[in-house]
């Protein structure tokens, strides 16, 4: 169950066929919305970022789906009714991710695939994909004290100056690799979504939102 603390809330719009509203509080650090709703199998609050023009639920679904998705669904002409569906032309979208797929000429390198491998933000639920590559990204050294992940220079610095955090258990990681998963994506609280051939992973932009501090996720 999600909970947004508030000083004073406003209901901006109302879609009842849709079960969705959009919510706007109004903090001591500004005014934030919210859009609210039940999402297949569950209810969700998704914080909306505060830099977009939002004013209604339409606006408020296309405010959390990253540039390059709206870029797709521009370049394929899809047609407004369909844009905040669950699929379309442009994506297929499992709660918080998108689901892109990617150009025939795009390469993903199979042999490094990983099998019923999860993907997750920050401490929810993951989802588990049947299959999934990381490319590129920046290889980054993350340990219980540095769950963010350093750089290469900067563990290299913090082990000079603190020999003995040489011992801890240090795990290298990519930052932000692309990633790219095929077949099947399980979630405890979505229908399960079959991919065929590769697609781009793409979280929507809650994250981008200074009201994420806002809201509380209670299990």
């Amino acid at each position: 169950m999600a909970k947004v603390a508030s000083n004073d809330l406003c209901v901006v719009d109302v879609q009842p066929r849709m079960r969705h509203l959009l919510l706007m509080s109004d903090q001591n650090d500004g005014k934030h919305k919210f859009l609210c709703g039940h999402d297949e199998r569950h209810w969700f609050v998704a914080a909306v970022p505060e830099r977009a023009s939002v004013y209604n639920v339409r606006t408020a679904f296309d405010a959390l789906k990253p540039a390059v998705v709206r870029q797709r669904e521009n370049q394929l002409k899809v047609k407004s009714r369909k844009r905040n569906r669950r699929r379309n032309e442009a994506f297929i979208r499992q709660g918080e991710w998108f689901f892109m797929p990617v150009p025939e000429w795009f390469r993903v390198d199979e042999r490094m695939a990983f099998r019923n491998e999860p993907i997750a933000r920050g401490g929810g639920k993951p989802h588990v994909c049947e299959e999934l590559v990381r490319q590129g990204g920046e290889l980054v050294y993350v340990s219980p004290q540095h769950p963010q992940g350093l750089t290469a220079m900067q563990h290299r610095r913090l082990i000079s100056r603190q020999p003995n955090l040489r011992n801890v258990q240090w795990v290298a990681q990519r930052r932000n690799p692309l990633v790219f998963v095929r077949g099947k994506v399980r979630h405890s609280d979505h229908k399960t979504i079959v991919l065929n051939g590769w697609h781009q992973v793409l979280m929507n932009t809650e994250n981008q939102s200074v009201a994420m501090r806002h809201v509380a996720f209670i299990d």
